[in-house]
């Protein structure tokens, strides 16, 4: 059964496609996966490790600040459609999965003007333009977070289900967070550990924000493990000390979730999510010019739920980010509060879920066949 998988441009719509599309193949070993993306996006570089089968469209985003140049969007959107058209010559896809971003439209269409059923999975507690435009006709909307169910018209909302973004689960036995700050090095008289990450690139204004903050002076029993992101650790290298532990990346990050009492971080859909899993409260700096200020939106609903502080970036300080961690460790019931309604918004079988629903569409294909 060959399934379209579409969804790019960042690691945000790329990598819950893959976690869902390895979760449908576990429940049906005859699915054969199919990875439709855009040349100018990360799964240029991300796909051709994974084993799937993939294939780049030409594509172009809404270009809003120069729309003279949306003619490349146009011709782009275009070209993608005749070529998926191609790939579907060879072998009709059963049903085509969608997790939104421009590199996900072209497919869609297709599938739209050749009724193929297909089901998208969004990520943010405000949907994109991508999401909301086709979800009028989707067979399924699954729902990282269930307040984005309010944006969509009657028709996708009643086929919407609340399922959470697909990560990967924190292990059943984590272990204490003592034991897994001794996997760092950390000193023994450091009783909490704040980690702080601004993606996989790394943010500078987070880092700046750290660094701040650890210049004023940490507090005595607070630890830090920091990444900074490739680009930005010969810069910030030399600050590291054995309370304060530097990386230029995170891999695998498990680790570090398995040492941090509070996280310092963006307020992206993947990572939030991760963060609920594993029951770590948040100070979340959205990213002031992500689509839609999406993350901003995703910032408040987790701060409403009591599972994070949020700050605009322009407004944060290094003073404002230390009176939080003191705050957080120094009582135990508000982080222990936070703590727990981090975890009741976790979805941390979000994956099997909504391979099993995607498996049911499958079968129910095969019987109106």
């Amino acid at each position: 059964m060959r399934v379209f998988f579409t969804g790019g441009g960042t690691g945000g719509h790329l990598y819950p496609a893959l976690a869902i599309a390895r979760a449908l193949v576990r429940l049906e070993p005859a699915v054969r996966p199919h990875f439709i993306g855009a040349t100018r996006g990360i799964e240029r570089d991300i796909l051709p490790t994974t084993g799937f089968p993939h294939t780049l469209l030409d594509l172009h985003p809404l270009y809003r600040s120069a729309p003279w140049r949306n003619w490349r969007t146009a011709t782009g959107l275009a070209g993608g459609i005749r070529r998926v058209g191609s790939l579907a010559r060879d072998e009709r896809p059963r049903l085509v999965v969608a997790t939104g971003g421009y590199a996900s439209t072209a497919t869609l269409a297709w599938a739209l003007m050749h009724r193929v059923p297909y089901a998208i999975q969004d990520q943010n507690s405000f949907p994109g333009r991508t999401v909301s435009f086709f979800s009028k006709w989707a067979d399924e909307v699954y729902l990282g977070f269930p307040e984005a169910a309010r944006f969509f018209g009657a028709r996708a909302a009643a086929r919407a289900v609340d399922t959470g973004n697909p990560i990967e689960p924190p292990p059943l036995d984590r272990g204490s967070r003592t034991e897994a700050r001794r996997t760092w090095d950390l000193p023994e008289e450091i009783t909490f550990t704040v980690l702080a990450f601004g993606g996989s690139q790394g943010s500078a204004a987070l880092n700046a924000l750290v660094d701040g903050w650890i210049s004023a002076g940490l507090p005595s029993q607070v630890g830090i493990i920091w990444s900074t992101g490739k680009a930005h650790y010969a810069r910030y290298a030399s600050r590291g000390t054995a309370r304060v532990v530097i990386r230029p990346y995170l891999a695998p990050i498990a680790e570090a979730y398995a040492a941090a009492d509070v996280a310092i971080v963006r307020a992206g859909a993947m990572t939030t999510a991760e963060l609920c899993a594993w029951g770590i409260p948040m100070y979340l700096v959205p990213l002031p010019t992500a689509a839609q200020d999406h993350q901003t939106a995703n910032a408040r609903v987790l701060a409403e739920a009591g599972a994070a502080q949020w700050i605009a970036e322009r407004d944060a300080t290094p003073a404002a980010l230390g009176t939080f961690v003191r705050s957080m460790a120094s009582d135990r019931a508000r982080h222990e509060a936070a703590s727990r309604a981090a975890l009741a918004r976790a979805r941390p079988d979000a994956s099997r879920v909504i391979a099993e629903r995607l498996a049911a569409l499958l079968h129910r294909g095969e019987r109106a066949r």
